[in-house]
């Protein structure tokens, strides 16, 4: 049993319920009192079972090798620990999410630095009131007419009228 307490991981409550949002609260609540009374109940339990008075039972009882085998039987048990068996997914899991948040975190950075470097743009550019129309075709290509693809824009050719 100690080496089942000593694998357990403490979990860090705190850091869990800033995570968890508003609408799943009370299900956050239920597990932690769910998960504190299951901790609690598995700190009571002795490090090993209760034992028995073999030597006591041999007196009272009056059938002669029933405690001996009894004992024996008692001595040969040995309960089954399930194996734990998702850990290596989990961490698999765990590993992953780290490489996607990295990820995001450097697109993240990156966009950043190309919004900053469009805001400095847009903050030494002469004021829109004041721009000429060859400003405004320097600061936003886009905009630019394209005089052979619509070579009488804004107007309509004679032939159409």
């Amino acid at each position: 049993m100690s080496g089942r307490r000593v694998a357990m991981k403490a979990v860090d409550w705190l850091a869990f319920g800033e995570r968890v949002p508003p609408n799943q609260r009370a299900m956050f609540n239920a597990l932690k009192t769910r998960s504190d009374a299951l901790s609690s109940r598995l700190t009571s339990l002795s490090e090993k079972p209760p034992s028995i008075d073999w030597v006591y039972y041999r007196k009272v009882v009056m059938k002669a090798g029933m405690v001996d085998e009894f004992e024996k039987k008692y001595n040969a048990v040995t309960i089954p620990e399930p194996i734990d068996t998702q850990v290596e997914k989990i961490n698999a899991q765990e590993q992953e999410a780290d490489k996607s948040a990295k990820s995001y975190i450097q697109a993240s950075k990156d966009r950043i630095s190309k919004y900053e470097k469009e805001l400095t743009k847009f903050k030494n550019m002469i004021p829109f009131d004041q721009m000429t129309i060859e400003d405004l075709n320097d600061a936003f290509p886009e905009t630019k007419l394209d005089k052979e693809k619509y070579p009488f824009w804004p107007h309509k050719p004679i032939s159409e009228l």
